[in-house]
Order: structure tokens, then C-alpha cells, then sequence
């Protein structure tokens, strides 16, 4: 209280320090040994927090981004699993499973076509290819064919609607003999099937 009142006096200054000396110098350590705590550890602490915040972000930002990839990574192995299964389905399902099978579908049931549709079978050729880096053989069949427009048209039509897997190459109509009056029809159609080895 002393001190308070000698600040209205005309005590000179280091009068003052001199009598309250032993208030003082504990009050001046105090406040050098506050100083040397805040410029010695609390502003390196606080610099250190302020790291480890950008840190803590860079490292929520990279975690975000590595759930993003495996989630993007899940939805790829998803499909690629389904396109798997899908292609699975296509070979066992719409495929012919063998050549035998691929011979009856492109004989036997495009000559019941072309018998449904009043087109004349003529004759045909058969020519089963390898495919290079496939599981994959294919079997070409080559028709020479007569009829009427009208029933090559629908025969055509029928061909390119069959749920069996049956791809036309190449269509070529000509004129066919005066004593016919039709159309002469060369036909490749082809279709694939599983290569022996590939059978499971």
C-alpha cells in the first residue's frame, strides 16, 4: 500500500526501489522467469501446435483421399467382378459350348430357316478358325441360297433375330437363273464357341 501512495509523493523513483526492495526483486523474478517461460516454451509450443495442426489437416486430407481410392477401387473390383460373371453367363448360356454344337446351330437350324422361309438351300462350306489370344474358336459357314425377295428378306431377318449368337458376315444377292426367276443369295454367317482347351 506504501508503494501505491509513494507514486503520489516526490519519493524519487530509486528511493522507492530501494525501500521495497523485497517486494520488488521477487516480483522482477517472477516476471523475467515469466518472460523466459513465454519466449522458451510457449511460443515454440505454440509453433509446434500450429505444425502439427497443418499436419493433423495434410493427414485427414491424404486419409480422405485413400478412402476415396479404395472405395473407387471396391466399385472397379465390383465390376469387374459382375462383367466376369456376365461374360461367364454369355459363354454358357447364348454361346454354342462346342463345335458340335456350333455345327448344328449354323446347319441345322438355318436350314430349317431357310426351308421355313421358302428359300432353296443350294449347297454350303465350313471353315472353323483359331482365334489368336482367346479362349475363343470361330466357325464360318459359307451358303449359296435361292428365293424370292420377299422370302430372302424375311429369311435375312430371321437370321438377325435368332437368340442363338449367329453373326452375318457377308450377304451378296445376285440375279438367279431365268428357269428360277429368284434371287441367288451368298451368305457367310458365323458364330464362336469355347476352344477345347478352354472347356471347363
Amino acid at each position: 500500500m506504501n508503494l501505491l501512495l509513494a507514486f503520489g509523493g516526490d519519493v524519487p523513483l530509486a528511493r522507492m526501489v530501494s525501500d521495497h526492495r523485497r517486494v520488488l526483486l521477487p516480483l522482477a523474478a517472477s516476471l523475467a522467469v515469466n518472460i523466459a517461460v513465454l519466449v522458451l516454451l510457449v511460443l515454440p509450443l505454440r509453433v509446434s501446435v500450429e505444425r502439427g495442426g497443418v499436419r493433423a489437416g495434410v493427414s485427414s486430407q491424404a486419409l480422405s483421399d485413400a478412402r476415396t481410392e479404395w472405395t473407387a477401387a471396391e466399385t472397379a473390383h465390383a465390376g469387374q467382378a459382375q462383367a466376369t460373371r456376365d461374360l461367364e453367363r454369355f459363354y454358357r448360356e447364348v454361346l454354342p459350348a462346342n463345335i458340335s454344337a456350333a455345327q448344328r446351330l449354323t446347319h441345322s437350324r438355318l436350314s430349317l430357316l431357310a426351308r421355313s422361309h421358302d428359300v432353296v438351300f443350294q449347297q454350303s462350306s465350313t471353315t472353323p478358325e483359331v482365334l489368336r489370344d482367346s479362349s475363343l474358336e470361330r466357325l464360318v459357314v459359307n451358303y449359296s441360297l435361292s428365293g424370292q425377295w420377299d422370302d430372302v428378306q424375311q429369311l435375312i431377318h430371321a437370321i438377325e433375330t435368332l437368340t442363338e449368337f449367329v453373326v452375318i458376315d457377308n450377304l451378296a444377292l445376285s440375279e438367279g437363273s431365268s428357269d428360277t426367276g429368284g434371287l441367288a443369295l451368298s451368305l457367310a454367317v458365323s458364330t464362336y464357341y469355347r476352344a477345347r482347351s478352354d472347356v471347363r
